[in-house]
Parts: structure tokens; sequence; C-alpha cells
């Protein structure tokens, strides 16, 4: 993977990205995103935030190299702290980390108001997406798109969201599905739930031989199975 050939899965955020946006790119590695965005023209400008030295320089490197400096500003920071309220960012891109510490994230540019609430929010989880999407209706955002991809043997799903006048409540599935993935029910989020129930069958086993009192966890465990099976009929 390089800027000129994103993986599957930064290729489709990048197609989510709004025509046109500013957009601050957060954990952004070697900025092969926004640098393959700004050279095909769909995004006019973007801030690539880094929190560790060594992506921080790649991220450096190749934009000097793609003389891209003008267009894409590469700066270090925690998370959203990167961005300043004069860059009017238009779209937030967060990929390839937890939903929990995206979620941390979120709520820390909440609380330091780097959020503006204008964004869109473009959310790759490798896990924990349904407490991604509970911060998300918590703060009244709605999620007006999701992808669900398989790539390398490895299953992603993409959260796009923007920000709602009140607050608009997910049923227990569509926390854990996904409210647009769980209407598509596509052949990847097929697979994907078809592994977890093997999952969560196997801990539910081992849950009931457990010497301790785990009830409060077997009946988490059966209600998840449930939903799962209702959803894979």
């Amino acid at each position: 993977m390089d800027h000129k050939q994103l993986s599957r899965r930064l290729e489709r955020v990048g197609e989510l990205v709004p025509e046109g946006a500013v957009l601050a790119d957060i954990g952004s590695d070697h900025a092969y995103l926004p640098a393959n965005l700004i050279l095909n023209n769909k995004i006019t400008s973007a801030i690539a935030g880094e929190v560790v030295e060594g992506p921080f320089q790649s991220a450096k490197h190749l934009v000097a190299e793609l003389n891209l400096s003008k267009a894409i500003a590469v700066r270090k920071g925690d998370g959203l702290e990167v961005i300043k309220t004069s860059d009017n960012v238009t779209a937030i891109s967060i990929c390839g980390m937890g939903g929990a510490l995206i979620r941390d994230i979120l709520n820390r540019g909440h609380l330091t108001r780097k959020l503006s609430g204008r964004e869109v929010l473009l959310l790759q989880a490798n896990i924990g997406e349904p407490t991604l999407r509970q911060w998300l209706v918590n703060h009244n955002y709605i999620i007006d798109n999701e992808d669900i991809i398989s790539e390398n043997e490895k299953i992603y799903e993409i959260i796009v969201a923007t920000k709602a006048e009140e607050k608009i409540e997910l049923t227990a599935a569509e926390l854990l599905f996904g409210p647009v993935l769980l209407k598509e029910k596509n052949r990847v989020f097929k697979e994907k739930w078809q592994h977890e129930l093997k999952q969560y069958e196997n801990i539910l086993s081992q849950l009931e031989k457990s010497t301790k009192d785990v009830s409060s966890r077997i009946n988490e465990m059966k209600e998840k199975i449930e939903l799962v099976n209702e959803v894979l009929k």
C-alpha cells in the first residue's frame, strides 16, 4: 500500500469523503489517505495528524516528497488537538483503531471544542463498533452511511456520521450490527456474524462451566446469540 494504491478499506473511506472537503485525517500514519485524495482532486486541503514520532516523520517525508506541503499540513499531536479553528475542517477521518479509542478521541475533541459539529465523521474501527455507535447516539450524531469490507482475511466496518439537531436512539440490534448494515445484510456482513456467533457460543459454553457467579455475562451472551440468530435467519 502507498499513496497511489490505498488498501481497500482506506480506498472506501476516501470514496465516502465529501467532494471538496477540508479533511483532518487523525492517526494519518504515512499520510497516504490525504495525499491520495489531494492528488486525485477529491479534497481541497488536509491536516495529517499523528501522535507517534515515527509515523509523524513518515507523513512529513511523503508530503515533502510529493510537493504537497501547501495542501497538507502534517502536525504532531494527540487526536483532534491538531485541529485549529482557522482550518475550517469539514470532514474528519479516524481509521485503523479500536472503537473505544476512536470514541475517546472524539470525546476529548468534544470536551475541548475541537469538534464544531459541522464535520462529517468517517470512522473505521477494527473492533468495538457498538461502543462507538453509542457515543455517536449520546452526542446527537446520526449514522448516515456504513460499509463493511473484507481485506486480507479481516473484516472492517466504516461508519459515516453527521450531527443531528436531536438525539436519535438506536435499538440494541442497530447498535450491535449497525443501522445501515442491518438493512443491507450483504455477504461480508453475514460472514462476519456467522463467525461472531460461533465465538459467542464458545464464550457461553465456557461461562456455563464457571464456578463463579457469572449470571449477568451469561445473560448478555444469550441476548447477543438471540440477536445474531434472528438477523441471520
